[in-house]
């Protein structure tokens, strides 16, 4: 098969040119770079020519969207907490000026506040008209914020369609939970 984004074929562009062609990805269990500080992590998602000549207006966007971020921005990722952390991959991926933004387990492990304002911040973006692609194991929450729904069963897609019609689909109950 082929991969195509924005008119042209991925299949042969190496991971290196995706992130210019507007597409970034953050990683699942956060993954930022623990001995580094908040400032330098994010400045590492600006990495490609037009990231690196947008960097100070993205910045006060990423501090915009998460304040935690701009009172801690001399601190060290690693002492921060989880949800923090999580903040600062995604505000790291937004670095890079992408138009899809794929997020692995964004609410993975977080406290309720912190998935609230993480929400927030989805829904911003999405009115913004970025395309936010999850991968998410908390089905009912990731169909409650996303149009368009795909459930993998084994790995294989199962079901598809507007997230509005499989929120309360029985065949997605019984992938879920079995039956």
């Amino acid at each position: 098969g082929d991969i195509v984004f924005g008119g042209r074929s991925l299949v042969s562009q190496p991971t290196h040119a995706r992130a210019p062609a507007g597409i970034a990805h953050v990683l699942e269990r956060r993954r930022v770079f623990p001995h580094l500080t908040v400032l330098q992590n994010l400045k590492l998602g600006a990495w490609h020519p037009a990231a690196k000549a947008a960097r100070a207006q993205s910045l006060k966007r990423a501090f915009t969207l998460f304040p935690r971020l701009a009172e801690r921005q001399d601190q060290l990722a690693r002492t921060m907490s989880g949800g923090e952390q999580q903040m600062l991959a995604i505000a790291r991926g937004l670095m890079s000026l992408p138009k899809l933004l794929m997020v692995d387990e964004p609410f993975l492990g977080l406290a309720p506040q912190v998935m609230e304002q993480m929400q927030g911040v989805f829904e911003t973006l999405k009115k913004e008209g970025m395309a936010i692609l999850f991968i998410e194991q908390n089905v009912r929450l990731a169909l409650a914020m996303a149009s368009r729904g795909y459930i993998l069963e084994s790995g294989r897609l199962a079901i598809a369609g507007p997230s509005s019609t499989l929120i309360d689909s029985p065949e997605v109950r019984r992938i879920f939970l079995g039956g």
